[in-house]
């Protein structure tokens, strides 16, 4: 047993010729239906290789619960090689008589930057093991990087395969992550950086190759700037066809290089004016659409017109409009009736007043006629400058003058 232990221990530290570091030992853990505090899920990472639980040395979750999750913090994001389990067997041989064999099938494994498994990937996830053939302990492969190491196992979805357990357990007397101390850094002793453009410093930690790249770099090593017209992480993105110079753009953050074509705005020229505003820059105001809609991004015009009391392609053109309330309505009604009785009330009074002055103008013209030596009536100038010429009546009235005196 001692030798076993022994084995067990040297494999944490050497892999394929490759030195890792158990990231896990001593560190936070947790467990969704915890037992008794003697078999805390701190237990499965206390570095007792012991496989029973008479020393108290692993984990037990709670019996009769459809699932079960073991959870580990290693208090940052490291680069992990692979993990190592041990599961539970009480001493006893590990093999399809095992009762344990069956508690442990089934059950998956996920490296997280968080709490929850399915922001993480999955590293591994057992759907073909029998009692006769899992293995125990076991090294998983899991070549990224993640803060969470996570152990699932459900039994929600029966009927299951032959040999499962019928409820779901934590039993893990230990759990190793293996990995590189000190980030952004692989290979052989965890001695070589990481290339300079891997995103977040992140690489895998046997070849050296970026989990991702920095804005404006792709290639494996991240080592190549992205081709015109794209930009990014990757170089995943491509450059706006709305930019002023159409796919033109910054490699890394997608700015547009000489700005937006009309009606676009945004660093990458990808959102269309909008809250009334349209034209280079967006600067340009528009408004007093029908049914409050934006105007066309690019030239402003109203897509079904205008409000009531603007004009315009753009409806920038205010309206006079004299608003009519009912009592005026009314009111105008009547004076429309009424103008034209006015207009004919006066037109009859004029025609009257004619006629009687012409009759009074005959009359007058009668009786003189009648009687010549009558004296004359006053009468308006102009009456008698109808009845004669007006040198006439000078003649009438002109005195003699010195030259017939003298005569």
């Amino acid at each position: 047993m001692k030798d076993l232990r022994f084995i067990l221990v040297l494999s944490t530290i050497v892999c394929n010729g490759e030195t890792f570091e158990n990231l896990a030992l001593n560190k936070m853990a947790w467990q969704k239906y915890p037992s008794e505090p003697r078999w805390g899920a701190h237990r499965a990472v206390d570095g007792v290789y012991e496989l029973g639980v008479t020393g108290n040395q692993c984990t037990i979750s709670g019996t009769f619960k459809s699932t079960a999750e073991w959870r580990l913090d290693l208090g940052g994001v490291f680069s992990i090689h692979h993990i190592f389990i041990q599961y539970r067997t009480d001493n006893f041989p590990w093999d399809a008589r095992n009762d344990y064999t069956g508690r442990f099938l089934g059950y998956s494994v996920y490296l997280s930057n968080t709490t929850n498994k399915e922001d993480g990937v999955l590293c591994f996830r057992d759907t073909s093991y029998t009692r006769a053939t899992i293995p125990n302990p076991v090294n998983i492969t899991c070549p990224y990087h993640g803060r969470y190491v996570i152990y699932y196992n459900n039994r929600t979805h029966p009927p299951y395969p032959e040999g499962y357990s019928d409820y779901a357990y934590n039993e893990l007397c230990e759990v190793e992550a293996l990995g590189c101390p000190t980030p952004g850094y692989y290979g052989e002793f965890c001695s070589t950086p990481c290339p300079q453009n891997c995103q977040e410093g992140h690489c895998y930690i046997t070849e050296g190759t970026c989990l991702g790249c920095l804005p404006g770099y792709n290639g494996p090593m991240c080592d190549k700037q992205c081709e015109v017209g794209s930009y990014g992480s990757s170089c995943r993105e491509n450059c706006s066809v709305n930019c002023k110079i159409p796919k033109t753009c910054n490699r890394e953050t997608g700015r547009c290089t000489n700005g937006c074509q009309p009606g676009w705005d945004g660093i990458s020229c990808k959102t269309r004016c909008s809250n009334n505003t349209y034209g280079l820059h967006c600067k340009l105001i528009c408004g007093n659409c029908s049914n409050g809609q934006q105007c066309h991004h690019v030239t402003g015009i109203c897509p079904q017109g205008c409000v009531q009391g603007y004009d315009g392609d753009t409806c920038d053109t205010r309206l006079k409009i004299i608003y009519v309330t009912a009592n005026d309505q009314v009111g105008l009604a009547c004076y429309g009736l009424l103008a034209p009785l006015i207009v004919s009330v006066l037109c009859n009074a004029w025609c009257l007043m004619r006629m009687l002055r012409k009759k009074r103008q005959h009359q007058m013209k009668e009786t003189k006629a009648d009687n010549p030596n009558s004296p004359h009536e006053p009468g308006p100038l102009y009456d008698d400058m109808e009845e004669s010429p007006g040198y006439q009546e000078l003649g009438e009235v002109s005195k003699p003058s010195t030259y017939d005196t003298l005569t």
